[in-house]
């Protein structure tokens, strides 16, 4: 499941990257805050996609997405990229905990 959240953490990066012109160019922000906001969330997000070996960066990861929901508030277009990899956390979530099922399953039959 780790690994799955990890993933979605990485390609979050990215798409949370490319928000800071958006929140310059379209919301009519100042560099200072599109980059301290949206900034802010890359970084936090790259951090916790390589601390997702440990479970408090997994729940961190549900306040990440909870974050950049809610600033979409400042730039209302972000809600579509914060529905989208919300839902790819919850999805990773579920999927990466049936495959680990799944693996404990059979380290049990070997």
């Amino acid at each position: 499941m780790r690994t799955i959240c990890a993933v979605v953490l990485a390609f979050e990066v990215i798409a949370i990257g490319l928000a800071v012109p958006v929140a310059i160019q379209l919301g009519g922000h100042s560099p200072a805050l599109a980059g301290g906001v949206w900034g802010g969330l890359a970084a936090a997000a790259l951090v916790l996609a390589c601390l997702q070996r440990f479970r408090w960066a997994f729940y961190a990861g549900w306040a990440l997405q909870a974050a950049l929901l809610a600033s979409s508030v400042l730039v209302p277009g972000m809600v579509v990229i914060g529905v989208v990899f919300a839902g790819l956390w919850v999805a990773g979530v579920l999927l990466g905990r049936r495959t680990d099922a799944m693996k404990a399953a059979a380290g049990d039959r070997a």
